[in-house]
């Protein structure tokens, strides 16, 4: 993993663009080409929101722009390709998984000079557009649907943790774990293991100690045939995670293993 990559995914700017599309350079061997189609849907932006002076109107406006006149309007969907999670290609055919649609959208907004940032809202991530100091929208990247205050409420009343822990603005690491987690989902279901694998790594050096992508790197060694290299993930998850249904599995796959190589010696 290159230097540039490193430092822009532990930075505490807020260049969450230009960290997806190191991301990606980095899984693909390829520089997205995503930002002449970002420039273009900005300068339709200004232009259509223009005469429109009062905040609330400009906010919704805007986000009617995004999904009506920009047609990035989609419907709930239980998988995503691994195109819908490269930049320039899922914004090129509007088929986009939320995550980095919440990405490109943050930075459309902001080119247009609104405060707009990603938080994370039980089982989502959603945008939340400030208008004033006294309102914002928070709105669903998948459809555009806004969230009222009462549904708000209801869903951070069911949480065991602090529910303001629920609105803070996520920050880059936060968002990049959710985007990775996503397109290594999608590579698995492709089968293009070795881009899975980056993927992985990059996850693995967000989140270290992490046992659930110890396990997955394991699996995708195991899938490239390096087995030995693989096994260490695979007792890292075990001794973690003891309890869980997968650890049990493993653990009789690895000491069948052991049994094994005892008596080949």
């Amino acid at each position: 993993m290159n230097d540039l990559l490193l430092s822009e995914i532990n930075t505490e700017r807020e260049d969450l663009l230009r960290a997806v599309m190191l991301v990606e350079e980095f899984i693909f061997e390829h520089k997205s080409s995503v930002l002449p189609l970002i420039d273009e849907m900005v300068e339709y932006c200004e232009q259509e929101l223009a005469d429109i002076e009062e905040p609330l109107a400009q906010a919704e406006h805007f986000i009617n722009l995004l999904f009506l006149d920009l047609l990035f309007i989609e419907t709930k969907r239980n998988s995503w390709p691994v195109a819908a999670l490269k930049l320039a290609e899922a914004v090129s055919h509007r088929e986009i998984h939320p995550v980095l649609k919440a990405v490109v959208f943050k930075t459309i907004g902001e080119q247009c000079g609104f405060e707009i940032d990603l938080v994370f809202v039980p089982e989502k991530v959603m945008l939340r557009l400030i208008c004033d100091q006294q309102f914002a929208i928070i709105f669903d990247p998948l459809n555009g649907e806004s969230l009222n205050w009462e549904e708000l409420d209801t869903r951070l009343d069911e949480l065991p943790q602090e529910p303001s822990e629920y609105l803070e603005s996520m920050d880059t690491k936060a968002v990049l774990v959710e985007y990775l987690s996503a397109l290594k989902n999608a590579l698995i279901d492709a089968q293009q293991y070795t881009e899975a694998l980056r993927c992985v790594d990059v996850l693995i050096t967000l989140k270290p100690d992490d046992p659930f992508q110890r396990r997955d790197r394991g699996f995708l060694l195991h899938q490239l045939d390096c087995f030995k290299v693989a096994y260490d993930d695979y007792q890292y998850f075990v001794n973690e995670c003891p309890q869980d249904p997968a650890a049990q599995i493993l653990k009789i796959q690895l000491d069948n293993i052991k049994i094994s190589n005892t008596i080949l010696h």
